[in-house]
């Protein structure tokens, strides 16, 4: 007889249902699993082996196969131990098919028979809900896997000891809850930055339009201290973008204690990051910190610094919000919808530019560090400010700050009046202006005749591209958000229009 029990693989977000089939005949004694398992899912024999024998129980020695179907999709992980190692109990006829039936199984085994947490929790309970099953998973897990829906029938065990006494009825297993992680109390605050106010603008005019940002200018003069208080100017996530970002944290293994936050997703990886870092794949498929920054920010420190390989993998994603691995042994796509913030020198040494500052490499060594980053690339920034280096005047004599809460309230209403906009254009409600087709962007970024003369000409003498163009509008429409005004008018498209100036060839003039 076969006794089975539901488990799945994962390809992507997407969870792919597999099913553990195991069983029991006379012939030779062995112990084998089939079904084109990893290196992770083979060892899972001497792992059930010894747990079982943990909990009082021994293998019949027989031959037991262990069939993972469909046999042609790869098995990756370890959290096929648990569900081999309950249809081996059923098998052995100390677990009821009724019961395995019931539920999709994910755990990893330690040799003492403990349940251990695995990635990846919180989309397979959103997938067993989906196809009418509970899901069983080790305790560490259960507060994430509860929040697949209010009626998900979650068990969450700590041992293999807790699911046959569950089962028996002389232990119940109460359902786990859901937790929210806390919000840090002690978030960096705009108010801490002391000049830089054009800065500061740009920094909200980004935030209310989701707009992809890039800060020029010397050391010291702010530009990390600004891109780390962006997350405490934007809005909190809705539920869905909460539900869709956790689920890329819980399978990279990255949501502490199982709590989902509302606070969007803020990376900042190193300049030495490989393109596999930053797109995801691997040996074994993982989400990269494009797609760990889903509804988020990507914050990259000196860009020029990232290879020029790594740098170019973020072209794509930055059109499609969402990013496509394919190797010979698999083929995943994840979500990779985020907001690009980057920061670099205008140079090696960092001051070209900079009033008296003469540099004894001329104007060449400008040119060919900012020549790292690619013109496409460079393309797809929204907006480039150049920041000014922050003198001692400035920290004795700078006025107090708003504060971040203050900032937020504006940039909540702009993305409001988005949220309403897209309503009325049947687009997704979570939809920014950085996100607008080129379809919608006719019907609510036409600028005035003033304004529409302003940005011919413009574009005839920066040379903008067809997608400079567009996004000139996009950020004017969020400047006309801002500012409460219904109107495109020429006041928006030129501050736009600053906003997507040539900054970097200032600093090339000026060196």
């Amino acid at each position: 007889m076969v006794f089975r029990v539901a488990t799945l693989a994962f390809s992507g977000i997407e969870a792919v249902p597999v099913d553990v089939q195991v069983q029991i005949s006379s012939g030779i004694v062995a112990f084998s699993i089939v079904g084109l398992a990893d290196k992770a899912v083979a060892e899972s024999r001497e792992r059930v082996r010894a747990a079982l024998q943990a909990i009082g129980l021994a293998l019949p020695a027989k031959r037991i196969v262990v069939n993972l179907a469909p046999a042609d999709l790869p098995k990756e992980g370890s959290h096929y131990d648990a569900p081999i190692a309950l249809a081996l109990l059923g098998a052995m006829g100390v677990l009821p098919a009724d019961f395995l039936n019931r539920y999709m199984v994910i755990g990893e085994l330690s040799l003492d028979g403990a349940l251990s947490p695995v990635a990846g929790a919180l989309p397979a309970a959103m997938a067993a809900h989906g196809r009418g099953l509970g899901l069983l998973c080790p305790a560490a897990n259960g507060a994430e896997a509860a929040w697949a829906a209010a009626d998900a029938d979650i068990l969450a065990a700590g041992s293999l000891v807790q699911i046959v006494n569950h089962v028996r009825g002389t232990q119940v297993l109460s359902a786990p809850e859901a937790k929210v992680a806390a919000t840090a109390a002690q978030q960096p605050d705009m108010a801490d930055v002391l000049g830089q106010e054009a800065a500061k603008r740009a920094l909200e005019v980004a935030a209310a339009g989701g707009h992809h940002l890039l800060m020029s200018g010397p050391p010291g003069a702010g530009k990390s201290m600004l891109a780390e208080r962006l997350p405490g100017i934007l809005p909190p996530m809705t539920p869905r973008e909460m539900l869709e970002a956790s689920m890329i944290a819980s399978l990279a293994g990255e949501l502490a204690d199982g709590a989902i936050s509302a606070a969007r997703p803020f990376r900042k990886p190193h300049h030495t990051a490989s393109q596999v870092a930053l797109t995801g794949g691997g040996q074994r498929a993982r989400p990269g910190e494009m797609s760990l920054a889903h509804h988020g920010v990507l914050f990259l420190d000196e860009l020029p610094e990232f290879s020029p390989r790594a740098l170019e993998t973020l072209r794509q994603p930055l059109e499609s919000g969402e990013v496509t691995v394919s190797r010979a042994s698999y083929h995943v796509t994840w979500p990779a919808r985020f907001q690009l913030i980057a920061a670099m020198n205008p140079c090696k040494c960092g001051m070209a530019g900079e009033p008296g500052h003469v540099c004894a490499r001329g104007p060449r060594c400008a040119e060919d560090y900012q020549a790292r980053i690619s013109g496409p690339l460079m393309d797809r920034f929204d907006m480039r400010i150049r920041l000014p280096k922050v003198r001692a005047v400035d920290l004795a004599t700078a006025a107090s700050s708003e504060s971040s809460a203050q900032i937020a309230k504006r940039v909540a209403a702009a993305r409001a009046m988005q949220a309403e906009r897209a309503a009325d254009l049947g687009l997704p409600a979570t939809t920014t202006n950085a996100q607008l087709p080129a379809k919608a962007l006719q019907q609510v970024a036409q600028p005035d005749a003033e304004g529409r003369q302003l940005l011919m000409e413009a574009a005839e003498r920066l040379a903008l591209s067809a997608r400079a163009y567009h996004r000139v509008l996009k950020v004017a429409r969020t400047l006309a958000d801002l500012s409460g005004d219904a109107a495109l008018r020429r006041a928006h498209v030129a501050e736009g229009l600053a906003y997507r100036g040539e900054t970097m060839r200032q600093g090339r003039r000026a060196a």
